[in-house]
């Protein structure tokens, strides 16, 4: 799947009025770090089990790990050491003091390879937080598209009616089960690290939820950014706060799925869904 491509938005931009700045009756807090980086972890080795999954048109993804225990692959190490060498480069007071990353071991070790590489480790406050965890799957778990046309053929037809923004699978959660808990987790960045500048690691549908959150988006907007192509792994979504945006100031957007810091190290760029991952539609 092509990453979506990388976007840059502006407060003056005016093509989308409400798009880009978090509101006060969107995420109801009244102060914001400094500059908040959502990542997505390294390429994990689900990742490549994924991807030979569905190019074999298997029923399972054929790794023996929990969700939370599947490892970055080589290639997921060298993607979060390549973005901590670009944050080196970048001036003492433009860099991370705060990351909070999901307690997943892929976003971890990207957490933690990534402040080595940056000169950060223990400088940058590191906090794992549950909110962050992958999306639950329940039932669909390491179920490939075709594993889930065969085994569960209502349940496919069902996600296909209601549409991946509200279908939650048995054991599962929705998308609006993850926004739930993003909702907090913004609230006490806002709460415990107002003008503070924070690093959030974690996986491809809590990146595209925090976007939902922060640029005040519908159903239709997130879903349309998630047809356009899978987040990249190690890929940098970016926001920083302006005192004259929205009510009393908030998060605006400054990049989208940035790849530089790979590109620029010559580390290859991944973008394939997580183990649990159904395919789009």
């Amino acid at each position: 799947m092509t990453p979506a491509p990388s976007q840059t938005l502006s407060r003056t931009d005016t093509t989308q009025p409400t798009h880009g700045v978090a509101q006060a009756a969107h995420v109801a807090v009244g102060k914001w770090p400094e500059m908040i980086w959502i990542v997505r972890h390294g390429q994990s080795s689900g990742n490549v089990a994924r991807d030979a999954a569905e190019a074999a048109g298997l029923a399972v993804i054929d790794i023996a790990d929990r969700d939370i225990d599947v490892p970055l692959s080589p290639l997921g190490t060298q993607q979060a050491r390549a973005l901590g060498e670009w944050i080196a480069q970048l001036p003492a007071h433009e860099q991370p003091e705060v990351v909070l990353a999901s307690p997943y071991i892929r976003a971890r070790d990207t957490a933690r390879y990534m402040l080595q590489s940056a000169g950060l480790e223990g400088q940058a406050e590191l906090r794992f937080d549950e909110r962050l965890r992958e999306k639950e799957f329940g039932i669909l778990d390491r179920l490939t598209r075709f594993g889930i046309k065969e085994r569960y053929p209502e349940l496919d037809e069902q996600r296909g009616h209601v549409g991946k923004f509200y279908f939650r699978p048995p054991g599962g959660e929705s998308w609006c089960d993850v926004i739930l808990r993003l909702r907090s987790l913004m609230e006490m960045a806002g709460r415990e690290y107002a003008g503070r500048r924070v690093v959030i690691i974690a996986h491809q549908v809590i990146v595209n939820c925090a976007r939902y959150l922060l640029e005040n988006m519908d159903e239709h907007q997130i879903l349309e950014i998630d047809r356009m192509g899978d987040v990249p792994n190690c890929g940098v979504t970016s926001y920083q706060f302006d005192a004259g945006a929205g009510l009393g100031g908030g998060m605006v957007l400054r990049q989208a799925n940035f790849v530089a810091p790979l590109t620029q190290a010559g580390t290859p760029v991944t973008s394939a869904p997580d183990v649990a991952a159904a395919a789009k539609p």
